[in-house]
């Protein structure tokens, strides 16, 4: 590859990407594709018109080569990991970013998640799967009620003298050991860290995360195990994990001590709420900012972490813990209190130093955007638009 560089090629990074098919689904010209290995872009189908960039949860399709011949399919459907990036294309790459950056927010309509102004800078892609961190797990402790169905665990990942930076509302990747069907390696999962920036301890390199084991029933009467959460919920202490990333340059909390922040979740979808927390505990009485928790469960004894977040103090942490099957009691769900709490959130969507977070499960979001709807009034679609634009308002759904 030298001479001029006559085109720009868009990639999916198949060490990132977790194969979750969204952006497959949100093409509206059929240019992305996959077999059991890769998704890919067929160069001859993009026009790279960006409506797969911003669904994506991993980042991984934001990838822009400048090259003299376009990598075939063949090629894509081969790769373990990117191709270095041609050298002469390497001073433009900057450029190119920007670029697409500004593709993604103008032209074509659609508003890039982008990070709180305040945020510090994230470090990403740091370990790779080829070349992954090796933490030791220093804990693995169920953090719901033994006899549940909900069996959540807070596993802390300890990382000895390997630098691994985290950020609150980052992710990491975890590949299940073994291979599939096809002889292949696993495909990579990702985990929100629950832990702050200064460790599950001050001043530890270590992070935690909030995993829950999966095992559904299926039609014939068999449990499906979740590969990922049960190798993840089965680890021992003194286990060692490969750990790749890490991940996210959006979803980060603020780092304006005046800033509030509303948290909208479900689940393990408080993972990175936890995170945001324990950041904002630590630095209490530095700003009059505060948090304000909306956290889903069926029970209080499915609700991960239910006795610790009643010692968070009320200065820092306003929650709302709200449940759906209390027995004798109406179902309830986070958008039902979001609603009763209208006269506390109207003025509170109005702050400029309010930013939002939607995390958990696929159906959360609508409900809460629906809640949100009512509460701001009329203009809410031009207010979140406007909140999206200044990166203070971010929703992750699985």
């Amino acid at each position: 590859m030298s001479g001029s560089v006559a085109l720009k090629q868009h990639l999916i990074d198949p060490e990132i990407c977790i194969r979750c098919n969204t952006c497959e689904a949100t093409c509206p010209i059929d240019a992305i594709t996959h077999d059991d290995n890769n998704y890919v872009v067929d160069p001859g189908k993009c026009n790279a018109c960006m409506d797969c960039v911003s669904p994506c949860p991993t980042g991984a399709i934001d990838n822009w080569f400048q090259v003299n011949a376009a990598f075939s399919l063949d090629e894509q459907f081969s790769w373990q990991e990117l191709p270095p990036r041609p050298a002469e294309a390497a001073a433009e790459v900057d450029a190119l970013d920007e670029e697409a950056a500004a593709l993604i927010a103008g032209a074509h309509g659609h508003a890039r998640a982008r990070a709180p102004a305040s945020a510090s800078k994230p470090r990403i892609n740091l370990f790779s799967r080829a070349q992954p961190a090796l933490a030791k797990v220093t804990g693995n402790i169920r953090v719901t009620k033994s006899g549940t169905s909900s069996d959540v665990h807070h596993i802390i990942l300890d990382f000895g003298a390997i630098p691994f930076p985290v950020l609150e509302g980052q992710s990491i990747g975890i590949v299940p050991p073994g291979t599939d069907a096809n002889g292949r390696p696993h495909a990579m999962r990702l985990y929100s860290v629950c832990s702050a920036r200064d460790g599950e301890r001050p001043n530890t390199n270590n992070l935690a995360l909030t995993v829950k084991r999966v095992a559904e029933p299926r039609a014939d009467g068999t449990l499906f195990h979740g590969l990922a959460s049960n190798y993840l919920c089965n680890l021992g202490l003194g286990d060692t994990v490969p750990v790749i990333g890490p991940f996210g340059a959006t979803f980060l909390m603020p780092d304006d001590p005046d800033a509030d922040i509303l948290m909208i979740c479900t689940g393990t979808g408080a993972a990175p709420f936890r995170g945001f927390t324990e950041r904002r505990r630590r630095l209490a009485g530095h700003g009059r900012g505060r948090l304000h928790l909306f956290f889903g469960a069926r029970t209080p004894e499915e609700l991960p972490y239910f006795g610790p977040l009643q010692k968070v103090p009320p200065a820092v942490l306003a929650r709302e813990l709200v449940f759906s099957r209390i027995p004798g009691a109406p179902r309830e769900y986070v958008q039902d209190r979001m609603r009763a709490r209208a006269a506390e959130l109207a003025p509170l969507l109005r702050r400029p130093a309010t930013h939002i977070y939607v995390c958990g499960l696929k159906g959360l979001e609508a409900g809460a955007d629906a809640a949100l709807a009512e509460i701001a009034g009329p203009d809410w679609p031009a207010l979140r638009e406007a909140m999206r634009a200044e990166g203070r308002f971010h929703v992750e759904t699985y």
